[in-house]
């Protein structure tokens, strides 16, 4: 037995008995099914730690079973802008859905800094009133992210036939390859392709700064829905 202190972010909160609640929570270290004791009394210390759309530094005590036993919560971030969109709410729900899932069989500690990135720039571009499609930018980023922590990384080096992908040419996403073909008539040029490398190579936050990304958002956001459900997790 032993105690884990990490940072953890509260994906899905389930009643358990008259006062408790069993959480499942995604950790630097992977995604934990924790018992809060009490949690739901009026006088408990760990309710502030274990809200929804939260960072909180937690203490887990590992026993023998699966399921540990929250033992310290104290909140950290907390991102309320999400309560207060509707959109917004459907947006984090599906990217916790998403970290939750891929998180249930890839060890990886990216699963937790991408969704704590993606929570911060939703809370800071809400916060800003932004008119510029950064949600759809998010969801993208996001997910291609994702899916290069899960081992499923989007080919952005060469094209259906094994050639490297030029400048000059144009494409279209190949499903059934899952790979860009060149196309006279593809919509996807190098724009698209520089974007998706800047996505896939910095943080949130940068890719965010790149001008011009509403124009490209479109194609890029089909590659990654196309990539999504192609992949094997």
């Amino acid at each position: 037995m032993r105690d884990l202190k990490t940072k953890a972010i509260v994906l899905k909160r389930t009643d358990y008995g008259e006062a408790d609640r069993i959480l499942q929570v995604l950790t630097p270290e992977g995604k934990f099914s924790v018992m809060a004791k009490g949690v739901r009394r009026s006088k408990s210390k760990l309710a502030g730690g274990v809200e929804l759309f939260s960072v909180s530094e937690v203490v887990i005590h590992e026993g023998k079973g699966e399921l540990g036993i929250l033992t310290s919560a104290k909140l950290l971030e907390h991102y309320d802008a999400f309560v207060r969109d509707l959109e917004l709410l459907d947006l984090g729900g599906a990217l916790m859905r998403d970290a939750s899932r891929r998180a249930e069989h890839v060890d990886s500690e990216e699963f937790f800094n991408i969704l704590r990135q993606s929570l911060q720039a939703a809370q800071k571009h809400a916060a800003e009133g932004s008119e510029t499609r950064w949600k759809e930018l998010l969801r993208a980023w996001a997910s291609m992210n994702m899916l290069a922590a899960s081992g499923e990384e989007i080919n952005l080096k060469f094209d259906t036939t094994g050639t490297k992908l030029s400048p000059e040419l144009h494409y279209v996403w190949d499903v059934e390859n899952a790979a860009l073909a060149p196309h006279e008539m593809g919509r996807i040029g190098a724009d698209h392709i520089k974007m998706m490398r800047v996505m896939a190579s910095t943080p949130l936050e940068v890719a965010m700064k790149v001008a011009g990304y509403g124009d490209l958002i479109d194609e890029i956001s089909y590659i990654v829905k196309c990539a999504e459900k192609a992949t094997k997790i």
